[in-house]
């Protein structure tokens, strides 16, 4: 009997998604689920055809965070698993040239919660939630999230998320910046479709340059963002996709930013 993958991998109309798949454990990380993400990333950011990537779960939950059953009586460190595991998947999503999308189907706890808060855009379910479980097992939050959450909620919500574990349902994740969007969850798969397909006729080459930049400016100076921009904006000028955007503005057409082949 062949084992079900643990991520299950489907590209339609430019769009690689990637769906973790434990939903009998709420898609609770083990190594082969976290190893495995890392690697489809890497595939979706060399293959050309793949324009936006899709980082979902199967079933009632998004991500339950670490299963802790996989990782007990390991003779590994804490510090060893996370540079193994979390670490690298992070980087790779988050230094991947094309946009990530985050569609957050259930519950996104402890390093899930991490998961859901670094994709470039993040789609929620309306039943989705989050929660920085780790103080109730007295570990430290991390995956990303203690540099995730400071930036998008503030450094003293931050701590009173991570310090009470308190559980952070759609309505608010929208209100904190936590999330750019919230689906009913009937038509949550169909909506979040939709939505990377509208990013995936914007210009590609010139998102991931703007997605560099972004990811640069978040440690920078503003001297040193000014530069960069500069030096990325020359890149961008210089490409196809910008002959043509000032193509279509002249003509008074809608770009064509999707060239077959």
């Amino acid at each position: 009997m062949t084992a079900e993958p643990v991520i299950l991998v489907e590209t339609r109309a430019g769009i690689r998604t990637l769906t973790l798949n434990r939903p009998e454990r709420l898609n609770a990380a083990n190594d082969a689920l976290l190893l495995t993400l890392t690697e489809e990333l890497q595939k979706a950011d060399m293959d050309p055809a793949v324009r936006v990537v899709i980082v979902t779960g199967a079933g009632r939950g998004f991500c339950a965070g670490q299963d802790l059953g996989d990782v007990s009586g390991r003779d590994m460190t804490f510090t060893e698993h996370l540079r193994a595991t979390y670490n690298p998947l992070i980087r790779t999503l988050r230094g991947l040239g094309k946009p990530v999308i985050t569609a957050v189907n259930g519950v996104a706890a402890g390093a899930g919660a991490s998961l859901a808060l670094a994709g470039d855009i993040r789609l929620w379910a309306q039943s989705a939630s989050l929660i920085e479980v780790f103080s109730n097992i007295a570990l430290v939050p991390d995956s990303g999230s203690t540099w995730f959450l400071p930036r998008l909620v503030g450094i003293h919500r931050a701590f009173e998320l991570m310090a009470l574990a308190e559980r952070v349902g759609s309505e608010d994740a929208q209100r904190l910046g936590l999330c750019e969007h919230v689906f009913p969850d009937e038509t949550f798969a169909d909506e979040v479709q939709a939505y990377a397909e509208r990013l995936a006729a914007r210009p590609a080459h010139a998102l991931s340059l703007t997605k560099q930049a972004l990811n640069a400016a978040l440690t920078s100076t503003l001297e040193g963002a000014l530069e960069r921009e500069a030096e990325l904006q020359q890149l961008a000028g210089s490409h196809w996709e910008h002959e043509e955007g000032v193509r279509a503005f002249k003509e008074k057409r809608a770009p064509e930013f999707v060239r077959e082949g």
